[in-house]
């Protein structure tokens, strides 16, 4: 047919004016033409060129700025008039298709119209954001044309009676509507703007937001078409394929999103509650929140409601698509010389929606729109959620600091209640946001899908319906089921870690006792425990996958059975299949539902917590300013200065009001009032109703330096808590001095810092920070000050050795700092904050003597007096009182004496004199010793060692090396990408092959038998339907049909079910292998593994990777495998029906391919970066930090749920495309076909395509985020094991060797690691039985590598150890190390009870028990214990001091008569007269036992039998006391000499 504009019809003369040139309607519609065409003339030139040589653009960041008013409501008409103009291009080929010849002025216009808009919206965009008003005129004039031209068109029609009833009316009437709207939205831009017609334009400034580069999420700010499909990701995600992204790139939030914006606005809804007619009243946290979020919920419940409607326009298109497939056109003459108005055929609505290609068109269409709807709705409650979540912090926050301490400590709240609150309420109520939603979206789907379901198969189809809703009750048990297992498996595996940590830490202690086993049974044990609560929770979880695979099965089933039964014959393909993807669509609703039930019901109980805890008391906030007032327990804690206070069972608080500019404090004139602090007729407790400190009468000397002094346990430490108000007082009240008078009293000018104390724990206590902000701990920098401070903590040698200087990462995740290094930093901070009163905890305790006199004059004499600071100093180094300006002497939890030395001197002469020996004995050990470094010089050795260690390990192993560098790299987050955007195959093998093969093999088999059942009962349906409709087929009859259905149907349910059980019950006991060779492996490590691997890091396995393990990996893996079968049955099935189909599939493949890959390294680095974030957020616990912190975690949690979207988006649009592909090519390819009915299983199976795609991809991403934990487990199985066997059979050992105690040491060589140097070498020594030995020398010289290699723990390379005639590296470990006893440095204790620590085999009796604490001087003390021996000993043996603790080790030494006994330096933390007792008895118990003692003290060795004495690994000096200081110029007796 020829083509001609008003088409060549000979009867009718197209051409013709006779009755006038606006009565002919093709003059008309060429008419239309003109405004499309004026606008595509001038903004071309406009676009093309102008662009180019544009150099006016404002400079603001992105070019996203928005500023032209009625933005929004341009863009929705513009999209409005698109779609009119697609139905009116539709309506008018199938029109002239009716017609005799082509009418091209039917379709032309609309086809211009549609480019003609499209060019208007660029142009549009373009001039906006290079903000050029004055060009927007043309659009203006466009506008009044093209609403001039349709008018008239709309005129005419009326003047020949054209009515509503032709769709050609309507369109026109539409058009004219919207050309109206755009032509008033561009006079109100003239309006408000003036940049024409007017003298002066208003000037506009971008926000500020788009003026600060380091804003880099853009969705706010972008147009509707870039916010609908995330356009504005594409830089970045491209980008984090090229390189990583870092958290710097992401960028800061814009203002709206920050949580202080959402913190006010919600703290605004919440106080407006509280109204003055009712100030008591408690506001609603639900009102608040509506208050404050309501409207983007709104907006995201209305996209909701639009997506799920047009959802139900899938079923419906591919119903009429298969009835329409093969109905021609034949419309009879009468008909349409009826609808011929002015020459041309006017059609009715319905004839359009008759034609299947149309259809086809409108499914593609209410795809894209039902699909770019749904996103949005994701996106605005996931935001709104992140915002909510961001201001609960912070109210949380604010709340903390404001709690009372009696609160507190009363125990109505803990410490964990409160991270409860962080880490699960506030993540609870983003949950319940999040599904939000779904709550009112679903009950109106599933009421439309029953209805669409009645309408298409009548009542059958509420059979189906019905087999649904009534198993959706069954699922949400599943649901509760699973959440109450999930519980119980958290309790075990909070236990389990907690056993783990303990062995971990005191792992040194159980190698040489040999009682790694004991312990590590005790861990399998609980994880016995833990894996049959995982078996429950693996079982429900396959029941609940279960039941969403089988009930759409089930559903078909009973209906199709069903209606067979009323009608006696089966559905037509076109109900058939409709009814299908409606069933599919109505599963979706029902098994979130329970989902989302749980989570309703999550947050009413979180709200009611949170509200709670949001009424709780609150501190009297102005009371403590009023002069001399009392603190009581209210007020106390305001002074805790920016420094954490701990104490045994109370969390710690910052003064956080204003910490971010402290003033330098004014030199205060001299004036009477001298007390600092003052206690009278004090007692206080813990809570536990026992009086911890009773008549406390005490005053703290303004400005100077107060001592408190007293034995182990006597509470020392207990009276600064008090002071603090961290106790609970009994009674008694403890006054803060008022601020002096003299000077300016402005409330804002007195600087807090006056009142506020710098406190250093006994227990050091880091951030996971820099050394520089541990130190600084949130006060501005002063160079000078820091400086001096580093100074005066000798930390200056310690920090040239960390990596990165002092801007290390430190803390519970940084690098392993030594005791007396963390112990240094505390007081470093200490000293930095700029605070009147500083109370140091015993800060010597860590350090060595050199150590403690540097810190001593420099630090505490010179650094704090000079500031005339006042200072509390506890510590048992007696030679330091005469530095004291005051002392209080405690015993037994009250003041025995307070006074000046003098004082003491002259009224407690006993005291005095105790104080002198004491005193003596120290000086003599302490004042002049030559090894002053000892310990720190050790220390940094360690460091040093592990450092270089590290370094020679990278070398050795390179699959380690990558472990090592993530490791360290998570910390910057920009591991290599290369690394990350592979799926990592072997890992997956290595993961299910630990499973089993008989597991693998059957979820394999069972999974693809399932998806081949599942395509056989689809297309048997097809098979079965056609035969009602198509003549092509033999019709068998239904009876032959209907039980293979029936059939098939129950084995696809049967094979859901296996399948579901396999793949979880693989992943089960894949996780128990793994966690059981994981601690086998670390358990059995040598000691030297410990050395340089973090102790945090080996945790982290134990911890994150082994939950990721058990509770993540399957059901990721079952997702995963379900959809990408799916997917491909899919796909074949569509394939095999229309063949055509291959060809567009490929470019959506390559599509498909791009689009995934670039989206899973992005979202894998989000997802680190939002990881590695919520790790720290209990940590930074300031307010402006805690907000910056939130903010950063939010930022990358946005981006993360943004770049969802942008693949969800992405991906859906392919699958519409999928879609539109298998329509297009079952309709014209509809000759070949064989059936009807496989054209609807064609398109039901390209609609679950869309929703699996997605899916498949995240899950990829998923997956290869969680294999990492695989990964990281593995790199530690392959950690070699000390060698246990030895060459001789433990049978062969004597029952009681070692009986004498002789050892001989033959030309020993030891080293650590064979990657470093030796650390002893060639060392030879003979000991006889009974002989006290002490070995000392300076630090590094070997002495403690000496005391490792008695129990083979270290590498001997060469020589050998023969202890009563059996060389030691020839028995196994196990019997070696549990004939000899060592006791350690530092004190381990394991929770359990006092007889598990001292003897965890049970091997002894009870009177045996009792003997060594006698001997250890415990007997006492455990007497008065509830409970005697079986008395509790908390984690790490917190329930006692230091000093108690080391005693315990003694005690445990002494347990085990073995007849040789090695001390290493154990008295380090012990006040001296315990000392002097524990030397006595060490002579006098171990009279007929070797003992070797390693000393870093020269003076306890003096009464040794034999005296060696190493330097650099070799042995220097070897004989009696007495024989080595008659060589004058000997080692030894320079040591001495320096002692005396």
């Amino acid at each position: 047919m020829a083509l001609s504009f008003c088409g060549n019809n000979k009867t009718l003369t197209p051409y013709s004016v006779e009755q006038g040139v606006l009565n002919n309607g093709c003059f008309v519609d060429a008419l239309n033409l003109v405004p499309h065409v004026f606008l595509l003339f001038i903004t071309f030139p406009i676009l093309f060129i102008g662009w180019g040589s544009q150099s006016s653009k404002v400079q603001i960041h992105h070019n996203t700025w928005l500023h032209f008013p009625g933005h929004n409501m341009r863009w929705i008409l513009t999209f409005l008039l698109l779609f009119v103009h697609v139905c009116e291009f539709a309506e008018g080929i199938v029109s002239s298709k009716v017609m005799d010849s082509n009418q091209l002025h039917l379709f032309m216009p609309a086809f211009m119209g549609f480019v003609a808009a499209t060019t208007s919206v660029v142009y549009y965009h373009n001039i906006e954001t290079s903000n050029f008003p004055k060009l927007l005129l043309v659009l203006f004039i466009y506008w009044v044309l093209a609403f001039i031209t349709k008018s008239i068109k709309l005129w005419k029609y009326t003047a020949f009676y054209v009515g509503p009833q032709h769709l050609r009316f309507c369109i026109t009437a539409l058009l004219v509507v919207l050309y109206g709207l755009l032509m008033a939205v561009e006079i109100n831009v003239i309006r408000v703007r003036k940049y024409v017609f007017f003298a002066n334009p208003q000037k506009v400034k971008p926000p500020e937001d788009l003026q600060d580069l380091g804003v880099r999420f853009l969705q706010p700010f972008v147009n509707l078409l870039s916010k609908a499909t995330y356009w504005w990701m594409n830089p970045l995600i491209m980008g984090a394929h090229k390189r990583p992204i870092e958290l710097k790139k992401i960028g800061k939030l814009p203002i709206a999103m920050r949580a202080l914006t959402n913190y006010l606005r919600l703290k605004d809804a919440y106080e407006d509650q509280r109204t003055a007619e009712d100030p008591e009243r408690a506001p609603s946290i639900w009102r608040s929140m509506y208050r404050a979020f309501g409207r983007p919920i709104l907006l995201s419940s209305t996209f909701r409601y639009l997506a799920d409607l047009l959802g139900f326009a899938g079923p419906l298109c591919i119903s009429g698509i298969v009835k329409y497939l093969n109905v021609t056109n034949n419309i009879s003459e009468a008909d349409k010389n009826k609808g011929t108005v002015m020459g041309v055929y006017f059609m009715s609505t319905t004839e359009l929606l008759q034609n299947s290609s149309v259809l086809a068109v409108l499914l593609f269409l209410a795809l894209v729109l039902q699909r770019t709807f749904l996103q949005a709705s994701y996106y605005v409650t996931i935001e709104t959620g992140i915002n909510l979540r961001g201001a609960l912090l912070a109210m949380i926050y604010n709340k903390i600091l404001r709690l009372s301490t009696s609160n507190m400590s009363m125990g109505e709240m803990t410490l964990g209640q409160i991270n409860n609150l962080v880490a699960i309420e506030t993540n609870q109520l983003m949950w319940f946001l999040f599904l939000c939603p779904n709550l009112w979206a679903m009950p109106v789907q599933i009421v439309m899908g029953v209805i669409l379901l009645y309408y298409l198969l009548g009542p059958s189809a509420l059979v189906g319906a019905s087999v649904i809703v009534l198993l959706a009750p069954v699922q949400y048990l599943i649901a509760t089921k699973l959440a109450d297992t999930q519980k119980s498996t958290l309790e075990h595996s909070t236990d389990r870690l907690k056993k783990t940590s303990e062995i971990l830490k005191g792992i040194k202690l159980l190698k040489l006792y040999a009682w790694e086993n004991i312990f590590c049974d005790s861990v399998e044990e609980t994880r016995g425990k833990e894996l049959t609560s995982l078996r429950t929770f693996a079982f429900f979880t396959s029941m609940s996958i279960f039941m969403n695979a089988a009930i759409p099965i089930a559903a078909v089933l009973a209906t199709f059975v069903m209606h067979h039964c009323i009608s006696k014959s089966g559905p037509t393909p076109s109900e058939a299949f409709a009814a299908l993807a409606l069933f599919h669509i109505l599963v979706t609703p029902l098994f979130l539902l329970s989902t989302v039930v749980r989570f309703a019901v999550k947050a009413l109980v979180s709200v009611q917590k949170l509200s709670e805890f949001l009424q709780s008391d609150e501190i009297g906030d102005d009371s403590w300013r009023n002069g001399d007032i009392l603190v009581s327990l209210e007020a106390g804690k305001k002074h805790v200065g920016m420094t954490k206070a701990i104490n045994r069972k109370h969390p710690m608080r910052y003064q956080m009001d204003n910490y971010e500019q402290p003033s330098r404090r004014q030199m205060r004139p001299t004036e009477t009032e001298d007390v600092a602090v003052k206690v009278t007729g004090g007692s206080f407790t813990w809570g536990n109703n026992l009086v911890t400190l009773s008549d406390i009468n005490i005053r703290i000397p303004t400005g100077q330096l107060t001592m408190i002094v007293g034995q182990v346990g006597c509470g020392k430490s207990s009276l600064l808590l008090a002071m603090l108000g961290e106790m609970q007082a009994v009674d008694g009240r403890v006054y803060w001095s008022k601020p002096p008078e003299c000077e300016p009293s402005h409330p804002g000018n007195i600087s807090k810092n006056r009142y506020s104390v710098a406190y250093a724990a006994q227990k050091s206590w880091l951030l996971n920070a820099t050394v520089e902000e541990n130190i600084t701990f949130g006060s501005s920098f002063n160079k000078q000050r820091y400086k001096a401070v580093i100074d005066a903590c000798s930390l200056q040698p310690d920090i040239d050795l960390l990596p990165f200087g002092d801007q290390t990462e430190i803390g519970e995740r940084g690098i392993n700092l030594s005791g007396g290094q963390r112990q240094r930093i505390c007081v470093a901070r200490a000293l930095y904050q700029n605070t009147n009163i500083v109370f140091l905890d015993d800060p010597f305790s860590a350090l060595d003597i050199h150590l403690s006199d540097h810190l001593m004059q420099e630090g505490i004499l010179k650094f704090l007096q000079d500031d005339k600071r006042t200072v509390v100093l506890i510590t048992h180094k007696l030679q330091y009182l005469t530095n004291a300006d005051w002392i209080i002497a405690m015993k037994d939890g009250s003041v025995l004496r307070e006074g000046t030395l003098k004082d003491i001197q002259t009224h407690d002469i006993e005291l005095y004199d105790h104080w002198k020996t004491l005193m003596n004995r120290q000086d003599q050990d302490l004042e002049k010793d030559v090894q002053q470094d000892s310990q720190t010089t050790l220390e940094r050795k360690t460091l040093r060692r592990a450092f270089y260690s590290r370094e020679a390990k990278n070398q050795v192993d390179d699959e380690d090396e990558e472990e090592e560098e993530e490791e360290e790299e998570d910390d910057n987050l920009s591991t290599t990408t290369n690394r990350r955007s592979k799926i990592p195959w072997k890992v997956c093998w290595r993961y299910l092959s630990s499973g089993g093969f008989l597991m693998v093999f059957l979820m394999i088999s069972s999974k693809l038998l399932k998806h081949s059942v599942i395509v056989a009962i689809d297309y048997w349906l097809a098979i079965w339907t056609s035969t009602k409709t198509s003549p092509k087929v033999t019709s068998g009859s239904d009876g032959y049909y209907l039980p293979v259905f029936i059939v098939l149907c129950a084995a696809g349910i049967t094979l859901c079910l296996i399948t579901s059980l396999t793949v979880e019950f693989l992943g089960l006991s894949a996780a128990t292998s793994l966690h059981h060779n994981l601690l086998n492996k670390i358990i059995h490590a040598p000691i030297r593994f410990f050395d340089i691997t973090p102790l945090g890091q080996i945790l982290n396995r134990f911890s994150a990777d082994t939950n990721i393990i058990d509770q993540h990996i399957p059901p990721t893996l079952e997702s995963l495998t379900r959809s990408t079968l799916l997917c491909l049955s899919a796909i074949g099935v569509i394939a095999s029906i229309t063949p055509l189909f291959l060809i567009p599939l490929v470019p959506l493949c390559v599509a498909f391919y791009f689009i995934q890959k670039y989206f899973r390294v992005a979202s894998n680095e989000f997802a680190a970066g939002h990881n590695k974030l919520s790790a720290q957020k209990h940590e930074a616990r300031f307010k402006q930090r805690m907000l910056e912190l939130t903010d950063t975690n939010n930022t990358a949690y946005l981006f993360l749920s943004a770049a969802n979207r942008w693949l969800e988006v992405r991906t859906d649009y392919l699958g519409a495309l999928i879609v539109l592909a298998v329509a297009g090519t079952s309709i014209w390819g509809w000759a070949v076909l064989p059936t009807e009915g496989l054209v609807g299983l064609g398109l039901t199976y390209a609609l679950t395509v869309t929703n699996y795609l997605n899916w498949v991809v995240r899950n990829l991403a998923d997956l290869e985020v969680q294999m990492s934990a695989v990964k990281k487990v593995n790199s530690f199985l392959s950690t070699e094991s000390e060698n246990y066997e030895g060459s001789m059979d433990g049978s062969q050992v004597p029952e009681n060797w070692p009986q004498h105690g002789e050892i001989k040491i033959q030309d020993l060589c030891v080293r650590y690691d064979p990657m470093l140097k030796p650390v002893l070498k060639h060392v030879n020594a003979f000991i006889k039985p009974g002989q006290k030995v002490g070995i000392c020398g300076r630090t590094g010289s070997g002495k403690s590598s000496l005391s490792l290699a008695f129990f083979n723990m270290v590498d001997i390379f060469e020589g050998k150890i023969i202890i009563d005639g059996i060389d030691i590296c020839k028995l196994p470990l196990p019997t070696l190390r549990s004939r000899l006893s060592i006791i350690l440095q530092d004190p381990v204790l394991f929770s359990g009870s006092i007889r598990f620590n001292l003897d965890p085999e049970r091997m002894c009796t009870d009177d045996r028990l009792w003997e060594a604490l006698e001997i250890a001087q415990l007997k006492n003390m455990v007497k008065t214990l509830p409970g005697g021996l079986d008395a509790v000993v908390t984690e790490g043996g917190e329930n006692f001091s230091v000093g108690q603790r080391q005693l315990f080790c003694l005690a445990r030494a002494f347990v085990r008569k073995s007849s040789i006994l090695i001390m290493d330096e154990a008295t380090a933390s012990i006040d001296m007269a315990t000392e002097n007792i524990l030397q006595k008895v060490v002579m006098t118990a171990f009279a007929d036992r070797t003992v070797v003692t390693i000393a870093h003290r020269v003076h306890t060795i003096l009464t040794a039998d034999l005296v060696i004495v190493m330097k650099r690994g070799k042995i220097l000096e070897y004989d009696t006391p007495g024989t080595l200081l008659e060589q004058e110029d000997g080692m030894f007796a320079s040591f001495v000499k320096a002692d005396m």
